[in-house]
């Protein structure tokens, strides 16, 4: 991060005339932590950063409640960080890429601390470290208490305007990723009432998760897998994206997205309890801080056998609790319950994709001159279940270590003249139903079926729906074909985990090639 840190940004405009002469740089998908780490280390060579909301206001990395995982404390080490990473990935983490992410995740902090990032501090001016679920030392680095994510994104788009080398083009949204050869060759990109070609050798996705194809979701509403679209669409294989993590403790209310109750307030000592005041995950190993999936299924359950379901902070933090969880307070009192006095009514939201874009550990995808960086890159840290607070280290380190490959990447020769059709601007509306009911925590062979068998032929039909269903498509062939439960991913006809632990690894023809052989199976059948 070392110089890419230290300078400063130029205000892009969405001409064409504009997008020629920007013609040849690395070109960054998404405006959010991934994606501003990215720019950030690549500098001083230019580079183009596409993004659809205002700088620093854009996808997940702002509403981040849980703070960064690093082995800072005096009594850790990233050995013990990395072993609590595999334990929670439940057999899938990939151990030595984990090691490299963990390994610089200190670094990575020391390096935005320089940049101005206010993490908080003890009354003796050291790291303030908090406790995660399945988190066996205190490791996680907190900004403005819940605040952190805001306050790292602020603090890196605040670093990305003051970089001459970065061009920001706000208010725009890559379309389709434009291969020629089989390699990269420029982004179709949106904005504004026009459209036009970027012609690049070198695109990276940093588009954030799939959280807005399910209705309940803490994620933003835009969240909803277009840069899985954007890969897929180009030939990419991507990997794991049966493992979906749903937050076990979203703010039971119809704002939408839903508010997030931190798990630090767990940390912080918080119950869980029903209507009737009974602690249901006492006897559960881990009890609250029991690993997220377990968590998950635990208030699942919990809630379909006619339960209420309640988180209990009144005895650990009560009038102190708006102070140390000030953005949670906010959700709270938005919907007219004031966490000091009042048990908190919580449910499970989807929250974070462990799958996504398979990429090694450069960040590089199947696809010459694709890269993938964040919640939308399949690294193998997270295995089938992250770990609390992983996400946004992994955000920072992988975005450097992505754009030192790019640096090592030439350009090449640009393609001369590239024409493209503009898609209409994607939605989510009929893939949303399907996949809650038939993806949600707890799933099944029939009801996966049943959700490919709808998804078909929206994936096959152009339309604003198509990008949606098309990654919906892949998640549940994916789901369908793991035929055990591990980590987040739990089929009620295959409760037991394999004896093998396999990553799942697909691409949009074989995902479309799986569905159209399982839509034909029942005629087949009838003719036998």
């Amino acid at each position: 991060m070392n110089a890419a840190f230290e300078a400063g940004t130029v205000s892009g405009t969405f001409e064409a005339a504009t997008f020629e002469a920007l013609a040849g740089r690395p070109v960054v998908i998404g405006g959010g932590a991934a994606g501003l780490a990215t720019a950030l280390s690549l500098a001083p060579e230019p580079v183009v950063l596409l993004t659809r909301a205002p700088l620093g206001g854009d996808g997940s990395s702002p509403l981040a409640q849980g703070g960064m995982a690093a082995s800072v404390g005096e009594d850790d080490d990233a050995a013990l960080h990395l072993a609590d990473t595999l334990a929670a990935g439940d057999g899938l983490v990939d151990a030595e890429v984990a090691r490299a992410i963990l390994d610089a995740a200190p670094a990575a902090i020391a390096a935005l601390d320089g940049i101005g990032v206010p993490f908080d501090r003890t009354t003796a001016g050291g790291l303030a470290l908090g406790l995660e679920a399945a988190h066996s030392r205190r490791r996680i680095v907190h900004a403005d208490g819940d605040g952190t994510g805001r306050a790292l994104t602020l603090a890196l788009a605040k670093a990305v305007r003051a970089c001459p080398s970065i061009t920001v083009i706000e208010g725009a949204e890559g379309r389709r990723i434009l291969v020629s050869e089989g390699a990269v060759a420029g982004v179709l990109v949106a904005g504004g009432a026009s459209g036009t070609v970027l012609r690049t050798r070198r695109v990276v996705l940093a588009t954030g998760g799939v959280g807005a194809l399910f209705e309940h979701t803490t994620n933003p509403l835009s969240s909803f897998g277009t840069g899985l679209a954007l890969a897929a669409r180009a030939g990419a294989q991507l990997a794991d994206l049966e493992f979906v993590q749903f937050h076990p403790t979203a703010l039971a209310t119809e704002i939408r997205p839903l508010s997030l109750i931190s798990e630090a307030v767990r940390g912080e000592g918080a119950l869980l309890v029903d209507e009737a005041g009974n602690r249901f995950m006492a006897d559960t190993p881990g009890a609250e801080l029991a690993p997220r999936d377990v968590v998950a299924r635990g208030v699942w359950r919990h809630l379909a056998q006619g339960h209420e379901v309640y988180l209990d902070a009144r005895a650990c933090l009560g009038a102190g609790f708006a102070a140390r969880f000030p953005t949670v307070a906010a959700g709270c009192r938005a919907g007219g319950i004031d966490p000091a006095t009042d048990l908190i009514p919580i449910r499970p939201a989807a929250h974070y994709h462990m799958g996504g874009v398979a990429v090694d550990a450069t960040g590089r995808s199947t696809v010459p001159g694709l890269w993938a960086v964040g919640e939308v890159a399949a690294t193998g840290l997270h295995g089938a279940n992250r770990l609390a607070s992983n996400s946004l280290i992994e955000a920072v380190v992988a975005g450097r270590a992505a754009a030192e490959d790019i640096k090592a990447t030439e350009a090449g020769a640009q393609a001369p003249r590239l024409l493209a059709e503009m898609p209409a601007a994607p939605e989510a509306d009929a893939v949303r139903p399907i996949v809650s009911r038939f993806l949600g925590v707890e799933r099944d062979g029939a009801g996966l079926a049943e959700a490919v068998a709808q998804l078909l032929p929206l994936a096959e039909q152009p339309g604003p729906d198509a990008d949606a269903a098309i990654v919906a498509l892949m998640m549940a062939v994916s789901a369908l074909k793991r035929e055990e439960s591990r980590g987040a991913h739990c089929r009620l006809d295959f409760p037991a985990r394999a004896a093998t632990a396999r990553r799942s690894f697909v691409t949009l023809d074989g995902a479309l090639a799986e569905a159209r052989l399982l839509a034909r199976a029942p005629a087949l059948a009838r003719t036998r």
